[in-house]
Formats: C-alpha cells, sequence, structure tokens
C-alpha cells in the first residue's frame, strides 16, 4: 500500500496502513501436566476459577511445604528452540548520524518534502511538525521553511529501533518520543530518525552497547526489523519448525480476535502497580508449578523469544492486534519462535523459576502499545 503523506509512497509507520492478517494455525496439543485444576481435557484449553485467582489474596506468604518445595527445585537454564540470534545482535549499527544546523529553506520547482529532506539531512517527518504542514503535506514554491536541527540516523535494511538506539547509547523510548512515533512503530528503510542529545564522541560501539538496558517496552515496540517501500513483509510461520530470519519484517494481526485467557492457573502472588515495597509491576507473577504449559492468552504472532530482559528469564512477547502484546517471562522451556503464528490457549512456554524469582512463577503482562494495563482488568473473573 503506498502512502499519501510526506515520504511519497514509502511505507508509514502509522495504524491501519498495512492489512495486516493474522495467520491461523491449529492449536498445539495439550501437554500433560499433573495436578493441574481446571482444564478441559478435550480441548487442553485453560480455564479459571475464582479459587484459583479472585479468592486468595495476592500477598499470602507461601506455606512451609511450597517453600521446601521452591528450595528443591533446581535452577536451570532456559531450554529454546534453535534460532538466528535477534538483528541487533546479529548485525550492530554504525553510530553515523548526520549533525543538522537548524536553519531555513526556500521551496524550489520541483521540490517535494522528501526531497527536502534528502537535501537538508534532517527527517521529512520532522519538517513537517516544525512546519505544521497538514496531512497531505504539500509545499509551495517559494515557501520558506524551517529545517529543525539535531543529530538524524538514515534507516537502512535490516535495522530495528533497538538496535540503533545500542549503537548511540540511549534509551529506545527517548528516540520513540523525539519522533512522535505511534502503533504499529514500523520503521522504514531511508527514513531518518532525530536522535536526541549531543554525541559525546568519547566512548566506543562495545561500550555504548553495554550500556544500553532492554526493557519489554523497547520488545515490544523496537524489535521490528524496517520495512521497505513498497514491500510486503513476511507472512508469520504455521508452526515452530520453520524459523524467519531475523533482519525481516513479519506481518502482525491488525485486529485482536476475542478476548484474552488467563495464560495459566494459579496463585496471584504480585499484582500490577506498586507493591507494598514500592516496587513496580508492570503485570502480575502467578506462582505454579515447575513446568506447568503457558498458554498464549489470544490469537496472535510471536514477535520475541528469548533472555534479553535478564530479570524476567525465559521471555515470550506475542501481537495481537489493535495495539495489544501479551508478555510471558520466568519460563523455563519457549516452545515457539518469533514470526510463528499461534492461538488462544495454544501452548507455547513452560514454567520455571528464571530471572529475577526464587520459585516457580509466571510473570504475565498485556500491553496496549507503550503502555501497561492491568491483566486483571481483561482476563475473566470467572
Amino acid at each position: 500500500m503506498r502512502g499519501t503523506g510526506p515520504w511519497s509512497g514509502a511505507m508509514l509507520a502509522v495504524p491501519a496502513l498495512f492489512a495486516w492478517i493474522p495467520t491461523v494455525v491449529a492449536a498445539a496439543p495439550p501437554l500433560a501436566q499433573p495436578q493441574q485444576r481446571g482444564r478441559d481435557a478435550a480441548s487442553g484449553t485453560v480455564t479459571k476459577t475464582s479459587r484459583d485467582h479472585s479468592d486468595v489474596a495476592a500477598d499470602r506468604p507461601s506455606t512451609a511445604t511450597e517453600k521446601r518445595a521452591d528450595r528443591a527445585a533446581p535452577r536451570a537454564p532456559v531450554v529454546a528452540l534453535s534460532s538466528p540470534p535477534p538483528s541487533w545482535e546479529a548485525r550492530p549499527v554504525p553510530p553515523d548520524a548526520r549533525t543538522v544546523a537548524e536553519g531555513r529553506y526556500v521551496v524550489a520547482p520541483g521540490d517535494t518534502l522528501n526531497r527536502i529532506a534528502d537535501r537538508t539531512g534532517a527527517s521529512a517527518e520532522a519538517i513537517a511538525r516544525a512546519n505544521a504542514l497538514p496531512p497531505s503535506y504539500a509545499v509551495r514554491i517559494g515557501q520558506r521553511l524551517k529545517i529543525p536541527g539535531g543529530r538524524y540516523h538514515f534507516v537502512r535494511a535490516g535495522q530495528t529501533g533497538i538496535a540503533i538506539a545500542r549503537a548511540y547509547g540511549i534509551e529506545w523510548s527517548r528516540i520513540v518520543a523525539a519522533n512522535a512515533f505511534s502503533e504499529p512503530y514500523v520503521l522504514r528503510v531511508g527514513q531518518r530518525l532525530a536522535i536526541p542529545g549531543a554525541a559525546t564522541g568519547k566512548s566506543r560501539a562495545a561500550e555504548r552497547a553495554a550500556a544500553f538496558t532492554l526493557d519489554v517496552e523497547d520488545l515490544v515496540t523496537g524489535a521490528q526489523p524496517a520495512q521497505v517501500a513498497r514491500s510486503a513483509p513476511k507472512p508469520p510461520a504455521r508452526t515452530a519448525g520453520r524459523a524467519i530470519v531475523a533482519n525481516a519484517p513479519i506481518v502482525t494481526p491488525k485486529r485482536l480476535s476475542g478476548g484474552f485467557l488467563w495464560p495459566v492457573e494459579g496463585r496471584v502472588v504480585k499484582r500490577f502497580a506498586a507493591d507494598a515495597r514500592g516496587e513496580r509491576s508492570d503485570g502480575i507473577n502467578i506462582a505454579v508449578p515447575l513446568k506447568t504449559p503457558i498458554r498464549a492468552a489470544a490469537d496472535g504472532v510471536v514477535a520475541y523469544v528469548g533472555e534479553g530482559v535478564p530479570a524476567l528469564g525465559g521471555l515470550v512477547i506475542v501481537k495481537h492486534g489493535d495495539g495489544w502484546s501479551s508478555v510471558y517471562g520466568h519460563a523455563a522451556r519457549l516452545l515457539v519462535r518469533r514470526g510463528q503464528s499461534v492461538r488462544r490457549g495454544q501452548t507455547i512456554a513452560l514454567s520455571g523459576h528464571t530471572g529475577a524469582v526464587e520459585r516457580p512463577q509466571l510473570h504475565f503482562e498485556l500491553r496496549r502499545g507503550r503502555t501497561p494495563v492491568d491483566p486483571l482488568d481483561r482476563l475473566p473473573s470467572s
């Protein structure tokens, strides 16, 4: 689909630009799980009961039996399917942003906003915002345009927001804010990104990358490789048997299909927002036995699989459409690959106590765009 904005036919990172079509696959057969309550033996679908979730206080201390079981459960490394490393690790980005001085530009015959961006080195989006250009983004001969100064990075094929942020040693969220990004956070090859802050030139690339800390928001909004203009992203894989190359953008669902279900059954041991100690939580933690099947909360496409956020251990992120993503942390075994289509209720991982937890549990988040949402407000109550 061709854009109608300042980018002269390039793919735009705005909602409803692409005709996202989720791929449907058959749900994986249920895995055997001793002492698993509330599971439909025929369908393998997890069901929630008020006894398991609603009627037990989140801060109830563990019983002595639970503590003994936790101590007896040995820690083990996260087991995952063979997959290529993330593109931001496989292909580091050079920090070759061009510094542009603030100034004025007089529109000449034949100029378009894209051509002006090429001539000045600033981004077309930044010029449009600085001059309050209406959505047609047309310019007139003789019009004087303000050129916003700053550093601008030229996006190349295969680059991701995370890789670009690592190259400059700054948070991806700052780049998102500086460029007024919105869902679905798709970069375009040939796009220029404003890089906030001044260049220091003092640290090496390895030092900047080491200083960069990855978080869930980065993975939700900055992990998709840049899209080539007038090209289609790859369709999702129907099974885990086929790995999609790390630098290929993937189709994600346009619309959320149905509601969310509980990914596991168990006791909620940590709730959303700040707890009694003032520690922030962007989701909930649910205590479960080791190797409990973790189910996809809704239909979607796997956006990330790995251990990139050390505190969360084995991690899976699924995109569902309408800006929704779900996050599953502390898993011991990861059963899906990036770019795989999954069905609501399909097993995507097995629980563990990886990351910064002392006993087996699942960390579960729901996000809409960049914003965490309390899962208890979206999950069924009975």
